[in-house]
């Protein structure tokens, strides 16, 4: 039957009435009271809601989707067939925590069909989940994971050069001496390079690094999966090289992304400040040296990608 402000299917069972004009709930979905469901969201056939739900705007939910107590979908979701979520690490037949544990999936993501999200995650905006994927950690914003468990293979919309590979845009590959990069004050600098029968040899002067370091550390024995990085720095400046193995490197200025990988210990890789840097895809063997402009300063680090958009519009950059 109809609402005033919404559409529910005769078939359905809608005890809400928290429910945004234009949403449209479909045939043997059920709908508990205390759940929150914005506008023009589509709720497909079969689906469970329980009552600690918040629903944004222009959410889709395909069929055999159940939401339960914790779940938060940000506007524009989507929700692919079977999709699963929990809110309990170590649930036990009537055994029940005082607060169910938060899943958030921000603005824009996309979760495919029968992937496994564990409780108390954050999938970050327009990351995409793949199908059948599992998921026990944090996804950073617009990444691309898939497989058991989940692991970051691409990044959404990153321009790179390059052949495409499995649907996704290849990284920048580093061929010849390149100081330009599509993300504005981001450079490639390639390094001198003595090769000798006696083993090679390549050198970072005061000269080839766009600031004079104060500080260096290296990251190594990273798993292959795992990912560093995920942040910005007001003042502080970067430069790294990849003197062993090999690393891709994701850089975003909050409107556009580029990636390149780094497997040549020549090749440095400037990062200026207010650049939101990922580095990921380790090789087992990958040892990434970073020098900075400044000592570690926890204050000059933007950690979260919502904050570090913000303060790009705000400085109009």
């Amino acid at each position: 039957m109809k609402n005033e402000t919404f559409f529910k299917h005769e078939k359905s069972i809608v005890e809400s009435k928290s429910i945004g004009l234009g949403t449209r709930i479909w045939a043997f979905s059920h709908i508990l009271s205390g759940a929150v469901i914005g506008s023009d969201c589509n709720i497909c056939d079969h689906t469970f809601i329980e009552n600690d739900v918040i629903i944004g705007d222009r959410v889709t939910i395909k069929s055999g989707v159940q939401l339960w107590d914790g779940v938060r979908l940000e506007d524009d979701v989507h929700i692919g067939p079977n999709a699963t979520f929990t809110n309990d690490k170590f649930h036990r037949s009537k055994k029940y925590p005082e607060k169910f544990l938060v899943t958030l999936v921000k603005r824009g993501a996309s979760i495919g069909a029968n992937a496994t999200i564990l409780p108390n995650i954050v999938i970050g905006q327009y990351a995409m989940v793949g199908a059948g994927a599992v998921v026990t950690k944090d996804v950073p914003p617009h990444s691309i994971v898939v497989g058991n468990p989940a692991h970051i293979i691409g990044y959404e919309n990153s321009s790179a050069i390059g052949n495409k590979s499995d649907g996704d845009q290849a990284p920048h590959q580093i061929t010849t001496a390149e100081s330009d990069f599509p993300i504005l004050g981001v450079k490639i600098i390639t390094l001198p390079l003595a090769l000798d029968l006696r083993g090679n040899l390549s050198v970072v002067e005061s000269k080839d690094i766009p600031f004079i370091p104060k500080r260096f550390f290296w990251i190594f024995d990273v798993p292959s999966k795992e990912v560093r990085g995920e942040h910005a720095h007001k003042i502080q400046e970067e430069f790294l090289v990849c003197i062993k193995g090999s690393v891709t490197v994701l850089v975003d200025n909050g409107s556009a992304r580029s990636q390149i990988v780094l497997d040549k210990p020549n090749i440095g890789f400037y990062i200026p400040p207010m650049v939101w840097a990922v580095e990921y895809k380790y090789s087992h063997d990958a040892v990434l040296l970073v020098f900075t402009s400044d000592a570690y300063d926890p204050d000059d680090y933007i950690r979260d990608y919502d904050d570090y958009v913000n303060l790009v519009k705000e400085n109009g950059s």
